[in-house]
């Protein structure tokens, strides 16, 4: 028969094993939220460095200078792509008639180019470009009411031929960014007209499958660098929609994004040099 003593060293032993096991639990769930934390907060880091890069920064030139014959690599390719064209958005509030701009000078010109007449800039109507490239027609409809300042500067360029033999020199396939980035004559990222000019956005804007817009490396940094969305951009409202793309240029740009990229800008900011180089030919102004 039991002791008092025997039942008082058993229920030592018990709550002994009792203290031992919650301390372990403890130090599990303590393990558990630090790992959870560090996930967080690589992933909110990988977010803000994608969209703080996306204009394209002297940083990118290094990475972005990999051979652009290079095979894509596993895993580059999208492994889906949204067929949902996006509406191009609407002002909240109509401009006037006409506007003025501002295209202040803004480093050196990656390729001779000059600013835009700045005074009485229309905000009527649209205006037709076509991307001429090595691997098909882009036909894009710039939109004057929506961004009349971006529309006069990305016109003006393409009748200086600005544009014409440049390449496109990132296209990134990760959901929640499908786009191609082009518009810089040197090919590294770093490259503008010479001159910046405002952000034209609105807090309503989204971004989806078959909008045009402006790269930028931050407020007000807009210069000659754009991006044709192909699928998903969950982007903030900081990138300026000047017009929409036909479905004949997506699906020139569709069959790019299939051949993936060569990774030469991962893991920062992301994606890479076309694994089928994209070379514009002309820039055409109808």
């Amino acid at each position: 028969m039991a002791t008092n003593q025997m039942r008082r060293e058993a229920a030592k032993r018990k709550l002994a094993s009792q203290q031992e096991r919650r301390a372990e639990q403890a130090k599990r769930r303590k393990q558990i939220a630090v790992i959870t934390s560090a996930v967080v907060v690589v992933v909110v880091v990988v977010g803000v460095v994608l969209l703080s890069t996306l204009g394209g920064s002297s940083s990118d030139t290094t990475s972005a200078a990999a051979d652009t014959t290079a095979p894509a690599a596993a895993g580059t390719a999208p492994e889906q792509i949204p067929t949902e064209i996006t509406p191009v958005p609407a002002r909240p509030t109509a401009l006037p008639a006409s506007v003025s701009c501002e295209y202040p000078a803004d480093g050196q010109a990656a390729k001779p180019a000059q600013a835009p007449p700045a005074a009485d800039v229309s905000t009527q109507g649209t205006a037709g470009v076509t991307l001429q490239t090595n691997t098909g027609a882009i036909p894009m409809t710039l939109d004057r009411a929506l961004a009349p300042c971006t529309v006069n500067s990305f016109v003006s360029l393409a009748q200086q031929g600005y544009f014409d033999d440049t390449s496109c020199h990132r296209l990134t396939t990760s959901p929640g960014l499908q786009v191609l980035q082009c518009g810089d004559p040197t090919g590294s990222g770093s490259g503008g007209p010479g001159y910046s000019f405002a952000d034209e956005t609105f807090p309503e804007l989204t971004y989806g499958r078959g909008l045009l817009a402006m790269a930028n490396a931050g407020p007000d940094t807009n210069g000659s660098q754009f991006f044709m969305i192909y699928g998903d951009a969950q982007l903030p409202a900081d990138y300026t929609v000047f017009g929409s793309i036909s479905p004949e240029g997506l699906q020139v740009v569709d069959e790019i994004a299939r051949v993936g990229h060569d990774g030469s800008l991962d893991p920062s900011p992301g994606g890479g040099k076309p694994a089928q180089p994209v070379t514009i030919e002309s820039a055409t102004v109808s």
